[in-house]
């Protein structure tokens, strides 16, 4: 049986990115029980990618019951439906077999991986206070993205002067504001930018000048967009949500890295559900994005452990 259930989580503070604001999470729990086992999962439905609450729901109810994670692959295109259904299908089979996920995925026993703390998008004052705030943090994350940035990014340095600083543009350059800003970012100490321009009007950044490198987020979902990328990225942001599932996100990680790009594993904004798959395809990763349970104000029982470490693997009470 597969059950879809709407659920929110409140979030600590209000999150804003270049498109927008938001004060919750809204995600999707799917359950499939077999055999009288129940496995997991989460999906964010993205509008940006054309996904809301009832499409994703629509998708996932029009699954067979006793869909195989192989079939999965070819019944729904990658997205957040097919995420939540993978990442289920993986909780089930680990508890079906008596082994955590990754015993049953043959990979090695993941370790506490260092991940990114995201200061969303505000006036530079705001920004530089939380920076300030959370200045022991190894590693910022800058959402940014408007003609006005420049301001923001020497208030976040300012008061941050010893973090590892990555920003986000999320789509909202110009390549001119790009090309302008790019020596800055160099200079202030920024370690790579994510997805400057918008996804399909990126052939820029094959032409101009990369100081720092840029990494694709809007513009590689699974491993049939990799190959729009060359030329134009250094590295790739690997997201469940985006790639439709744990399956295909260790594919595109293999994938990308075979072919010389870096690698960067994020999510959207959801509970640690949502995180726990993607502790296992961060092991490795240059970078880590995974910080969805620390913006909230709930989460869910058993949820993931963050400490000056990072963020640690999932307990199986949790998910795998």
């Amino acid at each position: 049986m597969i059950t879809v259930t709407p659920e929110t989580f409140r979030l600590a503070q209000t999150f804003t990115i270049a498109r927008g604001s938001r004060s919750e999470a809204k995600v999707l729990t799917v359950r499939i029980t077999r055999d009288g086992v129940t496995g997991l999962g989460e999906c964010v439905p993205y509008a940006r990618y054309g996904e809301s609450l009832d499409s994703v729901t629509t998708q996932i109810e029009g699954l067979p019951e006793g869909i195989s994670r192989r079939e999965l692959q070819e019944a729904l295109p990658a997205g957040a439906a097919r995420n939540a259904v993978d990442c289920a299908l993986w909780d089930l089979e680990a508890k079906r077999a008596g082994k955590r996920v990754w015993d049953q995925a043959g990979l090695p026993a993941p370790q506490p991986m260092v991940t990114a703390y995201t200061l969303s998008l505000d006036d530079p004052d705001r920004m530089r206070a939380e920076a300030a705030k959370n200045a022991h943090r190894p590693l910022l994350k800058i959402k940014l993205g408007t003609p006005d940035d420049m301001h923001r990014l020497s208030a976040v340095r300012a008061g941050a002067p010893d973090a590892k600083i990555i920003v986000d543009a999320n789509e909202g350059w110009t390549t001119e504001i790009y090309a302008d800003l790019a020596p800055h970012l160099k200079k202030i100490g920024v370690a790579l930018v994510e997805q400057p321009l918008p996804a399909g009007a990126d052939e820029a950044l094959a032409e101009i000048a990369r100081p720092i490198p840029v990494c694709a987020d809007e513009s590689c979902h699974d491993r049939a967009t990799l190959a729009d990328l060359a030329g134009k990225y250094d590295m790739v942001n690997i997201k469940l949500d985006k790639t439709g599932g744990l399956t295909e996100a260790l594919a595109l990680r293999d994938l990308a890295r075979a072919q010389g790009y870096r690698v960067m594993v994020g999510c959207m904004v959801g509970s640690s559900l949502a995180m726990a798959p993607a502790v296992l395809l961060a092991q490795g990763a240059d970078y880590v994005d995974l910080d969805g349970p620390l913006l909230l104000a709930e989460d869910r029982e058993a949820p993931l452990h963050y400490d000056s470490r990072g963020v640690h693997p999932p307990r199986a009470a949790l998910w795998g």
